[in-house]
């Protein structure tokens, strides 16, 4: 196996990813189509917002499976851009939470941000979400994992790019540090959001362990306007615009009123479900102030395990559990950005060093 270079997520701006050697996967590519997605709004910091951001769509196969994976960025052709993999959680797919179109309102489309960085974009909708097949799967972790692998090759057969920086929220973030485990020579950078290690403290888990005889009933559970609402209110009220639980109610609705029990059964009976010791390229860890999954001492534990010392840890003062989605949601986006062109480190040890010449 070729050496990782993980310093390829902070100079893919200016030049291509493809360093590693992605591992063998059978999966089709099956292209649907591509639409420009142009917003008129602008975006702030250095994202141009009248940028046009264009779209694509494929599908993996995974032992039968069929995976939707969706792609945008701001050139249909051209030299290659750094991968960005967005990694959606427990209960919504990946267009809702990561390519949300709200109207009056900039940057919530994380995607479109993105893009209009320079980066090319991706995410998929795990087995069982969105537009991807229902089976009988819980669709846990480990599965997350497998679908990543799957959505990787089509990302390689592509772009040519074998490594791709990878953020998570949530369970997504147990699903892109579980494929970080697995594959390491596919990731650059790891970013982490709403990241629970042990589960030690975290009053929602602790909640949800109650409700586990009837998590282990079915592969899926109901979901409603109820329920979305709860989600963007449980933690703090005020941390996110109200129309936004109608606004993800709506687009997730239309895929179905279940989504899979995996990750909520794997967090209140599996975890850890990451060993941190195993993950070696530079991490970015993020938690919003009011969320109740997430506790500082569970990841400040799991960040001290790190081994790569090119780390870091925010948290951000008025956001919640889905800080994409939140009223200060251009501070999320502000810390993400900056970990992923933070420039490379200039080693102190080698020889050239500017202090020994």
């Amino acid at each position: 196996m070729n050496k990782t270079n993980h310093d390829g997520g902070r100079r893919a701006l200016l030049k291509s990813l493809g360093v590693a050697g992605a591992g063998t996967v059978a999966a089709a590519m099956l292209p649907i189509s591509r639409a420009n997605a142009a917003s008129s709004a602008s975006t702030s910091g250095s994202s141009d917002g009248n940028q046009p951001v264009y779209a694509e769509e494929y599908w993996a196969q995974k032992n039968g499976v069929k995976l939707w994976v969706y792609r945008k960025n701001t050139t249909p052709n051209g030299a290659p851009k750094a991968v960005l993999f967005l990694v959606h959680g427990s209960s919504y797919s990946s267009k809702t939470m990561y390519d949300l179109q709200v109207p009056n309102r900039i940057n919530y489309s994380m995607m479109d941000y993105f893009a209009r960085l320079g980066f090319d974009v991706w995410t998929m909708d795990h087995e069982g979400y969105g537009h991807s097949d229902r089976t009988a799967s819980f669709s846990d972790i480990a599965s997350g994992a497998e679908d990543l692998k799957a959505a990787m090759a089509i990302v390689t057969k592509v772009t040519g790019q074998r490594q791709a920086a990878f953020f998570g929220q949530s369970s997504g973030s147990l699903r892109a540090a579980a494929f970080t485990m697995a594959y390491p020579d596919q990731v650059s950078s790891l970013m982490l959001d709403a990241f629970v290690y042990t589960g030690k403290g975290s009053p929602e888990l602790a909640k949800r362990r109650k409700t586990l005889p009837n998590l282990l009933k079915s592969n899926v559970r109901k979901v409603d306007a109820a329920f979305y609402s709860t989600v963007f209110t449980r933690d703090e009220v005020g941390a996110a615009e109200p129309m936004i639980s109608d606004m993800v109610t709506e687009a997730e609705l239309k895929y179905g009123d279940t989504v899979p029990n995996g990750t909520y059964v794997d967090m209140v009976t599996k975890l850890p479900v990451v060993d941190a010791t195993k993950i070696k390229c530079p991490v970015l860890i993020i938690r919003g102030q009011h969320d109740g999954i997430a506790v500082d001492a569970d990841i400040i534990d799991f960040y001290s395990q790190l081994p790569n010392p090119d780390k870091q840890m925010v948290k951000l003062a008025g956001l919640a559990h889905t800080a994409m989605l939140g009223v200060n949601r251009e501070r999320f986006l502000w810390a993400v950005q900056a970990f992923l062109t933070l420039p490379p480190a200039i080693d102190i040890g080698a020889k050239d060093h500017p202090a020994k010449a």
